[in-house]
């Protein structure tokens, strides 16, 4: 068993149980095998796709292209039909439009614009992504095919594996969306660094059986007197109950629930992920019974997850509690760390500011 070390300043996450992404969980909690992660996307690797016909799109996506100072020559204007989700025909002439546009240095994409967030019953940032598969409409609670990226390190995703993984830029309202890339700029090399306090990886288990599911994959809190193992990297994990009070200077947040309370009363610092495990969490436009991905960028979060149709409650096709942390806290951009962590990616919708890198190097 290789356990959590620290080498010249870089901590390898090395440990016993290999992430698989079949449906045996562990029986009890374990550290799980994480590649160490070295570099990660910047500007110079983005593709950023405006649609002319949406307002929102041409003000964030105009304001991210300058903040991030992403290359002229990798951001593609597009006119398409704003609306929640795209049929077969639409998406296939946006993906040709995209491949057709974007050279091989363009490694992401970043989409700057909250609908559509769907292709039929997959989300957009998995079609774009993986390409769209058609035969998970029949039967949504199927398992899907894994995804190439998962618990993956590479930085070079086009280059080394053919695919570009994808986020939308999205927000309820344009300030909404330039506040987003504010916090994602905000974060970028702010944590982990000596004397910056402790940020907080909370991880909350809930009474909703089907929506726990993910905490069989809590990894272990320390034993009385061992140190915390995400103390040198500049974190504290707390794994709790969702009725325990939460600390302060959230930087990761994940329970299973069809909603959370007051999100917005939550200490979130720039450049935090939050995500919840329930059915319809992609559906951005959802204005009654579940809580959506995109509530979590309008409380302060700056990148989220959400299903865009019905998983049923398979942990694979949500991100991976460990896998999504120890990518974070190694340096990985939010894009990244999300994208590694989700086993069977292709109904889940990816939103946030896709460069947020609070712990990168």
């Amino acid at each position: 068993m290789w356990r959590l070390a620290i080498c010249a300043g870089f901590v390898l996450f090395v440990v016993s149980v290999p992430v698989a992404s079949q449906s045996v969980s562990p029986a009890k909690p374990l550290w799980v095998s994480v590649p160490r992660v070295t570099g990660h996307l910047g500007a110079a690797d983005m593709g950023l796709v405006i649609n002319i016909n949406d307002p929102y799109s041409l003000a964030v996506g105009e304001q991210y292209a300058r903040q991030r100072g992403i290359p002229a020559d990798q951001v593609l204007r597009v006119a398409m039909p704003v609306k929640a989700s795209l049929n077969v025909a639409e998406f296939e002439a946006l993906a040709l439009e995209i491949k057709s546009a974007m050279g091989p240095k363009v490694q992401a994409l970043a989409l700057a614009w909250t609908q559509p967030y769907a292709v039929e019953c997959n989300s957009i940032t998995s079609a774009l992504t993986l390409g769209f598969v058609p035969e998970l409409c029949s039967q949504t609670c199927a398992p899907s095919a894994p995804s190439v990226l998962f618990n993956q390190a590479s930085v070079r995703p086009f280059t080394d594996f053919g695919v570009r993984p994808s986020i939308l830029l999205a927000g309820k309202t344009v300030a909404s969306g330039i506040a987003l890339i504010d916090r994602g700029i905000a974060s970028d090399r702010q944590l982990g660094k000596r004397g910056v306090p402790l940020a907080s990886m909370v991880l909350l288990r809930t009474a909703d059986a089907a929506r726990n599911v993910r905490a069989a994959w809590y990894p272990p809190m320390p034993s009385m007197g061992q140190p915390d193992p995400m103390l040198p990297l500049g974190a504290q994990l707390r794994v709790q109950s969702d009725k325990a009070e939460l600390p302060g200077r959230v930087v990761l947040y994940q329970t299973g629930a069809v909603r959370v309370e007051n999100p917005a009363n939550i200490d979130w610092l720039p450049g935090a992920l939050a995500d919840h495990l329930t059915s319809f969490g992609g559906q951005l436009n959802n204005t009654t019974g579940q809580m959506t991905a995109l509530e979590w960028l309008e409380a302060g979060a700056t990148a989220s997850y959400g299903t865009v149709s019905e998983p049923c409650n398979h942990w694979q096709k949500f991100p991976h509690p460990q896998v999504l942390l120890l990518n974070y806290l190694q340096g990985a951009t939010a894009l990244e760390a999300y994208w590694r962590s989700v086993a069977w990616p292709a109904q889940g919708v990816l939103v946030g500011e896709p460069l947020a890198a609070p712990f990168g190097r």
